[in-house]
């Protein structure tokens, strides 16, 4: 059973450069092999995004730009972590509810995931989720 204190903050390796800092993500910088690649932008302050949890699949999500809270759920505990580094990812395993509120403007929120779009590996209703634990 996935818990909250499972999650990790992964560290994007950085070139610096005086002309500006490169993030590089290469597979072996992730704990599973990337297979789908999305971002969130022109996100309205007051919306909230996410609002589900995965069977099977992980993430990883980046602040690429500004901010935004990701507020995480097993069914016990709660936690919210503040994601505002372009060089810091939050690692999400399966079986964790995750919901995205809190966004500053102009923030890019860029996810890494483990496999292609599934419907099927959604879990959408959050008693439901429960019901899994």
């Amino acid at each position: 059973m996935a818990k909250i204190n499972d999650l990790e903050i992964i560290q994007i390796p950085v070139i610096e450069n005086i002309l500006g800092n490169i993030a590089v993500i290469e597979n072996n910088s992730i704990p599973f092999e990337i297979k789908r690649v999305y971002y969130l932008f022109d996100i309205p302050s007051s919306s909230k995004r996410g609002g589900h949890s995965h069977k099977n699949l992980q993430q990883v999500l980046i602040a690429i730009s500004g901010s935004f809270d990701v507020v995480l759920k097993d069914g016990v505990s709660v936690e919210t972590i503040t994601l505002n580094k372009p060089d810091k990812g939050l690692l999400i395993n399966h079986n964790i509810w995750r919901e995205l509120e809190n966004f500053s403007s102009g923030a890019v929120c860029l996810v890494l995931a483990s496999d292609i779009f599934d419907e099927a590996d959604y879990i959408r209703d959050y008693n439901e989720f429960l019901n899994t634990k």
